[in-house]
């Protein structure tokens, strides 16, 4: 009997898993449906042109070699997660990056990278830059370069329905997810813990670190962790996609900045074109386009300030 449970909440968890991730048409309902977001593989940079400024600052080296290496974790719809033909990177990152190589006349290749190991690879020089929803903090700015290109927020989801009551305020002693490397594992939950419950002679909330957004929905689903605090675009999104199995609580105020950034190794000769670039990219129809696509108008900014 307890063989048949654990088989059947694997089951469910699996399934939550693939129709969040949009890895199978099957699993989305949208094998039939042309204009399905998730199947929708478009470039949105075919007929961009070249900024003048943006390429006059690029380094010769960059130029001879013709292409950017861009580090994403392709797991965080609707961000940076890959089509229902589960080898083409879509969502708002994949965009802003096509648009950056478009504008610095380069042609772009995809490195689907662990989330906390994009700091050690573009310190290590193993890619040129990244654009995966980081945001800024004081360690990260020591080893690279950041330049704003949207705003994201932080909040947390619960079971639909919030079947525990529970409140951003009310979470303490409370099993929350975050993933691995994440501002809201390093920043945004000790900040939150600190605030509503050490400071008030509560427990702490119980920090439960996972490799990526999919496994703590999974485990949510699964009731093996009370909530999970990460970026409201993701968060919104597995709301959308299944609103029975998700509730959004109210964003997370503490910690750290809304704004998420390019990074790029600190110094790099290409972070004067890349900036460029990027603000190039702000003014451009096809950035209102992607954020309109994937529902994220509100993330919309219009300065490319370097951090």
């Amino acid at each position: 009997m307890k063989t048949k449970s654990k088989i059947q909440t694997a089951a469910a968890g699996l399934a939550v898993l693939v129709a969040l991730s949009a890895c199978s048409a099957a699993a989305t309902g949208d094998v039939d449906n042309k204009d399905s977001k998730t199947s929708n593989t478009a470039d949105i940079s075919v007929g961009v042109q070249p900024d003048t400024k943006a390429v006059s600052l690029l380094p010769q080296s960059y130029k001879d070699k013709g292409e950017l290496t861009v580090a994403m974790d392709l797991h965080y719809a609707p961000t940076t997660f890959l089509a229902d033909d589960n080898s083409t990177p879509i969502g708002l990152n994949p965009d802003v990056a096509r648009l950056i190589a478009k504008k610095l006349g380069l042609k772009l290749k995809f490195v689907d990278t662990k989330f906390d190991t994009i700091v050690p690879g573009l310190d290590g020089g193993r890619y040129d830059f990244t654009a995966t929803t980081m945001s800024k903090t004081e360690e990260r700015l020591k080893v690279l370069d950041m330049i704003d290109y949207f705003k994201a927020g932080t909040s947390v989801a619960v079971a639909a329905g919030n079947p525990m009551n529970l409140t951003v305020e009310t979470l303490c002693g409370k099993n929350i997810a975050v993933t691995a490397g994440s501002t809201g594992q390093l920043k945004r939950l000790p900040a939150l813990s600190e605030k509503t419950c050490a400071s008030k002679g509560q427990p702490a909330i119980n920090a439960v670190t996972l490799p990526n957004v999919q496994e703590a929905l999974t485990q949510l689903h699964s009731k093996r962790v009370d909530g999970i605090l990460y970026d409201t675009t993701a968060l919104g999104w597995a709301v959308k996609q299944q609103p029975d199995a998700f509730t959004l609580l109210g964003h997370v105020n503490v910690g750290n900045s809304d704004l998420t950034a390019v990074g790029v190794k600190k110094g790099s000769p290409l972070t004067p074109a890349l900036q460029a670039a990027i603000q190039s990219v702000l003014e451009t129809p096809e950035y209102k386009k992607s954020l309109e696509t994937w529902g994220l108008e509100s993330g919309a900014i219009t300065d490319a300030k370097l951090n």
